[in-house]
């Protein structure tokens, strides 16, 4: 083993050294929430990958694989469809508006007075996103090192909270580009056919396994139109998600780079349910389907490949957590705390824009610097004291679809939408998910389709019910998603000298 340790110590050393080096470029606002607007097709096609393809679609997506079969991929394949569906039909208009979060961009389209209960539900929804994220640490550390649960996970979100502060995205970029790598060795081009190979190949696993494995549907009709509600849905609007849309340069690389990235989704859905499959004809009684990863790797793999294949893993599960970390600390700096501290300051965009002058960028650098850190403490202390990583992720997106989605896509899409219907939306959607959880079962399916159905119907009723939004604020909107206000391009806002990042 001992290779296989020096390969992950040289991964995390890795990691804290391109946390030093992207502190060097982090010099403004912009640069440090969202790596100046600069990224080219190829690192944006990375970071995006790395940020949806987390250890819950690594770890868990080989387990459904155990469990289920090659139908086991839906959970990772809606994922996909997600990503795809907001780069081919909203990520143009994201990236133009030239904001720094979801709430900014209610405020724009709605005249304001939506932000802060936005904000909270996305924090909310961001905060418990990053701590079953580093919960997942104490999995592959125990693999690693045989550690105990609580120094795993201190071990683990120390390293990525540390990268994450100093460097802010562009660090987290850095780190997320050598993960997507990482993982795609690791998974694809290593495990998946080494796993099919020791199983005996496709032939022998038909032959030991029930038919049902092999059934592109053998998960169950309702069981995936659940993870379309959630995870498709999720892809659409969450934070971690659109501050990585906003560090696009331009319309085409955020559609077409995540169009990319949606497609290697897809791949990975598919190569983590083959890997499960094999796993289940190796190992048919494993105790826990989420063992089944671990269990391959240890058994399976040679000495200094298993090292790569659980940096793989860990980087899997560092390049969600670190964009949870970054995008949790934006809004609640950002859309929480600055409304809190300035509510009705005159001039700015209701969210703490950026200021002129040296002073003030670095200043406003630090500020989010310090929210990175209280927010990536905060999530080490729960994840130690919480156990149950799937309700607390169940809750997370039930809050984020059940709420946020109906007033996101209904002010993209609907001109008649209101402040008043925003609002009345989240409100009526988020405590329809928070009612329907207590009385059917947090794992229930009822909360996220009644709570979405339930928003809707409050949106279009109060909206209709409501003045139109102000003809001023919607031609603003219309403005800015054509990229006509708001802040300077992207390379201008970099500095002065500042290059497109490939």
């Amino acid at each position: 083993m001992a290779v296989d340790y020096a390969v992950i110590v040289v991964y995390l050393a890795g990691m804290l050294a391109m946390g030093w080096w992207g502190m060097r470029r982090a010099g403004s606002k912009s640069e440090f929430l969202v790596a100046g607007r600069r990224l080219g097709p190829w690192m944006y096609s990375g970071t995006m990958a790395a940020i949806v393809l987390g250890g819950a679609s690594t770890i868990g997506g080989v387990g459904l694989g155990y469990r289920h079969g090659l139908s086991g991929a839906w959970m990772v394949f809606t994922i996909g469809l997600g990503l795809l569906a907001l780069s081919v039909f909203f990520s143009a208009r994201i990236a133009r508006l030239k904001v720094y979060t979801v709430s900014e961009m209610l405020d724009l389209r709605y005249g304001g007075r939506a932000g802060l209960i936005s904000g909270i539900v996305m924090w909310a929804y961001t905060l418990m996103l990053a701590v079953t994220s580093t919960i997942a640490y104490a999995t592959i550390f125990d693999v690693l090192f045989d550690l105990n649960r609580t120094v795993a996970i201190v071990l683990g979100g120390t390293i990525v909270v540390a990268y994450s502060t100093l460097g802010g995205m562009w660090s987290i970029t850095l780190t997320d580009m050598v993960q997507f790598v990482v993982k795609t060795i690791g998974v694809l081009l290593l495990l998946l056919p080494i796993a099919v190979v020791k199983a005996g190949g496709f032939g022998e696993m038909r032959a030991k396994l029930p038919d049902e494995y092999f059934a592109p549907f053998g998960i169950g009709g309702e069981t995936i139109f659940t993870y379309v509600l959630i995870y498709t849905f999720g892809m659409l609007i969450g934070q971690d998600i659109w501050q990585r849309v906003f560090t696009a340069r331009g319309d085409k690389v955020a559609r077409w780079g995540g169009t990319v990235a949606g497609t290697y989704c897809l791949a990975y859905a598919l190569a983590g349910a083959v890997i499960g499959t094999a796993a289940k004809t190796l190992y048919p009684d494993l105790g826990s389907a989420d063992d089944a990863f671990a269990t391959i790797v240890k058994d399976e793999l040679p000495i200094g490949v298993r090292g790569l294949v659980l940096a793989a893993a860990l980087a899997a599960v560092m390049s969600t957590s670190s964009g949870a970390l970054i995008a949790c600390a934006t809004v609640a700096n950002n859309d929480i705390w600055s409304r809190l501290r300035s509510a009705g300051r005159a001039g700015g965009d209701g969210a703490g824009g950026d200021r002129a002058g040296d002073d003030a960028q670095r200043d406003e650098v630090r500020g989010n610097r310090l929210f990175i850190l209280i927010m990536g403490v905060a999530v080490i202390a729960i994840a130690i004291a919480l156990n149950n990583v799937v309700e607390a992720l169940t809750v997370a997106y039930n809050l984020l679809v059940g709420g946020l989605l109906v007033p996101i896509l209904g002010g993209l899409l609907w001109r008649r939408g209101t402040v008043y219907g925003a609002l009345a939306a989240v409100i009526v959607g988020g405590g329809a998910v928070v009612g329907l959880m207590a009385a059917y079962g947090i794992l229930a399916t009822e909360p996220i389709y009644y709570g979405l159905l339930s928003s809707l119907t409050a949106y279009v009723i109060v909206s209709l019910m409501t003045r139109p939004t102000d003809e001023a604020v919607l031609a603003a909107w219309r403005r800015r998603l054509a990229g006509q206000d708001g802040e300077e391009g992207a390379v201008a806002s970099a500095g002065e000298g500042a290059v497109p990042v490939v």
